[in-house]
């Protein structure tokens, strides 16, 4: 019987091949280590939008104008701020055309100043006619009077003067009656008669009033300091920005006055993320202008109830508003922008409500 000896070198294989099987069964035994996942990232888009604003648009008259062939309520835009301009508070944004309210407004008052005289006059002849008519009452209550006296001596007289005296006193107690009654009906009706102009003048102060407000509507300025954007109307079978010369209707909106030191992103977050969303969760904006620009930014608002997407019935948004830290001059209304959000970056401080 012939044994085999290793050699050397055999010797050093083998020990190196059961060196590699006990470290591979080990490994095994032990499991391999997972690889580290990378955080979640929502991702959102949204459009820029000024934090205040102010939208100005065209006036609604009241009561119409008076200048033949102008319809009623037409506005012709005479004077209209540049598109990006920026405006101080009280700088004049658009003027109409506001000579039919202004010729309006001047009849109207005519007609109110004539009205005052009209009642002055007539409190003046009612002046006249009651003094004449308490001159009437006094001489009636004295020719009473007299009667009065003349019936206390019939005992006196003969008959016939007697009852002559009774049948006067008897006409003097008549007509002190008569003037009386008939001095109080002219007196309400004189009343009447200045009360019917006075309403006809109050009717006319309004009138007044009314023009003199649509004339100062013809004018708007800037209720605070900010950027002007117009804004786009259907007009001409597109839509279009509003031209000095044409023609609007009352009620249109046409440009807005915004702060762009405020500015923050609108957002429709959809019902698949809502539960990474959490408010003060802090975030990276970007615009899709200019790629190249980030702004830090942070989930100020999230509304509690969805509203069905225009797409799907079966699809909801939240609406979510992000504040942007800072401002730049590249922030402008209706920008598209991009938002990234790491769930569990928390703004403690923001989160924290308000007491």
């Amino acid at each position: 019987m012939v044994h085999w000896r290793p050699t050397t070198r055999g010797r050093i294989w083998c020990i190196a091949l059961l060196t590699c099987v006990s470290v591979t069964a080990s490994t095994f035994a032990q499991g391999t280590p997972a690889r580290p996942t990378a955080p979640r990232v929502i991702r959102l888009h949204g459009l820029i939008e000024p934090v205040r604003s102010y939208t100005v648009s065209t006036p609604r008259l009241t009561g119409g104008t008076s200048t033949p062939g102008l319809p009623v309520g037409q506005l012709i835009v005479v004077h209209l701020a540049a598109a990006g301009a920026t405006v101080k508070r009280g700088d004049l944004l658009v003027e109409f055309d506001r000579q039919a309210q202004l010729k309006n407004a001047r009849d109207r008052e005519a007609e109110y100043r004539d009205l005052l005289e009209q009642i002055n006059r007539k409190r003046g002849e009612h002046r006249a006619a009651r003094a004449m008519r308490d001159t009437q009452l006094k001489q009636a209550a004295n020719d009473l009077r007299i009667a009065e006296l003349g019936v206390i001596g019939n005992d006196l007289v003969p008959k016939t003067t007697a009852e002559k005296n009774v049948q006067t006193l008897e006409e003097a107690k008549a007509r002190l009656g008569q003037l009386g009654t008939t001095f109080e009906l002219r007196a309400r009706a004189e009343a009447a008669d200045v009360r019917i102009l006075e309403i006809q003048r109050d009717r006319a102060g309004n009138a007044w009033k009314h023009a003199r407000e649509n004339a100062d509507k013809m004018r708007i300025t800037a209720p605070l300091d900010g950027l002007v954007v117009l804004k786009t109307i259907w007009k001409n079978g597109s839509m279009a920005e509003v031209q000095e010369g044409e023609e609007v209707r009352p009620g249109l909106p046409i440009l807005d006055v915004v702060d762009p030191s405020a500015m923050r992103v609108r957002v429709g977050a959809n019902q698949a993320d809502i539960d990474g969303l959490v408010r003060g969760q802090t975030a990276r904006i970007t615009l899709d202008s200019y790629p190249s620009r980030s702004f830090p930014g942070r989930l100020e608002h999230l509304s509690p109830i969805a509203t069905t997407s225009t797409m799907s019935a079966r699809v909801r948004t939240f609406v979510a508003l992000f504040s942007i830290d800072g401002a730049d001059a590249h922030l402008l209304p209706d920008l598209a922008a991009a938002i990234e959000i790491t769930p569990g970056a928390i703004d403690v401080a923001a989160a924290r409500p308000t007491p």
